[in-house]
C-alpha cells in the first residue's frame, strides 16, 4: 500500500528546491505527496540551521509535527537539511519521535532509509554534504508551479565569512551545467511559469568551478531568449563579483528584473575584515555608485548584521549613517547570531543581547522611514506589476509585485481586479496610497 507524505519546507527558497526534489524521488518509489497534515503517513521537516531564530523554528515545528503520531495518521517523522546535517544525533536524541535524519548531501537516500524501517527502528544517514548538488532528471518541480519558480543555479560557497556555518552545512560552491538550468527555465515556462528567480549561496559567483569564470551574464542572456517568460530576478549576489558585464546585461535585457540583492552585512572597515568580507567602506561605495550610474532605475535591497562582536557603538553609528546615505530600496536586519564553530563564535567582545536587540529596532525603525519616503514619491505614477492573484490580507482585494520586489520577501502592491486576471498576468496600475510595507493602486490597463 502507497503511503501518503506531507513535506513542511523551512528557511531560504533554496529549501523550496530540495524540497522539490525529495517529493520526487519519493514519488519515483511510490509515495503519495498530500498537503493536509492529517492525511499523511510521513511527515518530513526540511529544517534550516543558519541562525538561532532559524534553528528554534525547525525544533518547534519537528515537535509540532512529532504531535501527530499521537493523534494523527502519522507513523515516521522524518527530519533532513541545514539543522540535521549539523545537529543530527543531538535531534533524535532529544527528541525520539523523529524516526529518519537525513543531511544536505544525502536526500538520494531517503527511499532507502524509509523502506530500511520496517527492519530497524530508525535511520540516520549524514555524509559529506558535497556528495550531492542536484538530480537533473529531477529538475521540472511536479506539478502546478504557479506563475512564478525557483531555479537553483548552485549549491554551496567558498566564502568563509567568519560567522557563517553554511560551508560546513551545504559544502562548497558546485554549479549546475548552464544547459541544465535553461532547460529547466524553458519547461518551467511551458507549464505556465512567467517569472523565474534564481538563487545559490552566491549567484553571482555562477559557473566559476566549471567555465573558470563567472558565467552568470552568459546564462542570464540565453534564459531571457526564452519566449514565454515575462521576468528573470536575481537573489544572494555577493558584492565583490558584481561586474560591469553583469549590469550591462541587466540594463540591456528587458526580461531581467533591475533589482539585486546584495548581502553587505556592515559598513564598518573593522567589522567587515573581523566577518571576512572582502569588501571595505570606500569599495563599497563605489559599488554602489557604479550600479546606479550605469543601471539607474535599480532596486537595491541588502541585508545587514547588528551586535557583531566588538561592534561599538560608534560602528553602529557609522552604520546609521551609511542606510541614511545610500537609502536602500529594501533592507533586512538581523542581530548576530553566535555559532560555536565559527571563527566569530570565539572573538572576544561578544555583544550583549540586549544591546542587539536595542540595535535592531534602531535600524529597522531606520528603514522604515526611508521605505516610507521611497513609497511616498510613488504615488501618483503608473507601474507595471505581476499579478499574483487574490490578496489574503484584504478581502475583496488582488496583489501584485513590481520589478523591485521579490516573492515574500518584499511587499506587494494592492488593488481591486476587474475579474479578468490570471496569476502572472503583467498589468500597468496607478499607485494611489503608501501602505506600511506595502502599495495601493488602481489598474489603468492590461497589457497583452
Amino acid at each position: 500500500m502507497s503511503l501518503n507524505v506531507k513535506i513542511i519546507t523551512l528557511g531560504c527558497p533554496k529549501n523550496l528546491v530540495d524540497s522539490d526534489q525529495i517529493m520526487h524521488y519519493l514519488k519515483a518509489d511510490g509515495y503519495i505527496t498530500v498537503d493536509d497534515i492529517s492525511q499523511a503517513d510521513i511527515i518530513i521537516i526540511n529544517t534550516c540551521g543558519f541562525i538561532e531564530d532559524a534553528k528554534r523554528e525547525s525544533i518547534t515545528t519537528i515537535l509540532e509535527a512529532a504531535q501527530w503520531k499521537e493523534k494523527g495518521n502519522c507513523k515516521y517523522l522524518v527530519a533532513v537539511g541545514c539543522l540535521v546535517q549539523k545537529y543530527a544525533q543531538e535531534l533524535m536524541a532529544e527528541i525520539p519521535e523523529i524516526d529518519v535524519a537525513i543531511g544536505t548531501g544525502d536526500i538520494p537516500s531517503l527511499p532507502q532509509a524509509l523502506s530500511s524501517l520496517g527492519t530497524q527502528k530508525k535511520a540516520c544517514i549524514i555524509t559529506d554534504p558535497n556528495n550531492f548538488l542536484f538530480n537533473e532528471d529531477y529538475s521540472v518541480p511536479l506539478g502546478d508551479r504557479g506563475h512564478y519558480a525557483y531555479i537553483k543555479i548552485a549549491e554551496g560557497c567558498y566564502n568563509r565569512c567568519s560567522f557563517c556555518v553554511i560551508p560546513s552545512l551545504r559544502g562548497n560552491y558546485r554549479s549546475r551545467k548552464k544547459e541544465a538550468i535553461v532547460h529547466e527555465a524553458s519547461e518551467l515556462a511551458r507549464k505556465g511559469v512567467k517569472e523565474i528567480i534564481l538563487v545559490a549561496q552566491d549567484t553571482t559567483l555562477y559557473g566559476i568551478d566549471i567555465y573558470g569564470k563567472s558565467n552568470l551574464p552568459q546564462l542570464l542572456k540565453e534564459l531571457a531568449l526564452i519566449p514565454e517568460l515575462e521576468r528573470i530576478r536575481l537573489l544572494y549576489c555577493y558584492p565583490n563579483y558584481i561586474t560591469d558585464e553583469l549590469l550591462q546585461v541587466i540594463k540591456e535585457e528587458t526580461k531581467i528584473c533591475p533589482y539585486l540583492d546584495i548581502p553587505l552585512q556592515h559598513i564598518s572597515d573593522h567589522i567587515l575584515k573581523d566577518m571576512g568580507r572582502p569588501m571595505n567602506k570606500q569599495k563599497t561605495r563605489e559599488l554602489i555608485e557604479r550600479i546606479r550610474s550605469i543601471v539607474p532605475e535599480m532596486t537595491l535591497r541588502s541585508t545587514f548584521i547588528v551586535g557583531f562582536p566588538g561592534e561599538t557603538e560608534e560602528d553602529f553609528a557609522e552604520l546609521l549613517e551609511f542606510l541614511q546615505e545610500v537609502e536602500f530600496d529594501r533592507a533586512g536586519f538581523f542581530s548576530y547570531s553566535r555559532e560555536a564553530d565559527t571563527p566569530a563564535g570565539h572573538m572576544p567582545l561578544q555583544i550583549p543581547e540586549e544591546i542587539k536587540l536595542q540595535r535592531l529596532e534602531r535600524a529597522r525603525a531606520l528603514q522604515e522611514k526611508i521605505l516610507a519616503k521611497k513609497q511616498e514619491q510613488l504615488i501618483g505614477k503608473k507601474i507595471q506589476i505581476i499579478v499574483d492573484g487574490a490578496s489574503t490580507d484584504y478581502e475583496g482585494k488582488w496583489e501584485g509585485r513590481t520589478c523591485g520586489d521579490a516573492p515574500e520577501i518584499d511587499g506587494v502592491v494592492y488593488f481591486d481586479s476587474d475579474g479578468k486576471l490570471c496569476p502572472g498576468d503583467i498589468i500597468t496600475v496607478k499607485i494611489t496610497h503608501s501602505l506600511e510595507f506595502s502599495l495601493l493602486g488602481e489598474i489603468c490597463r492590461e497589457l497583452g
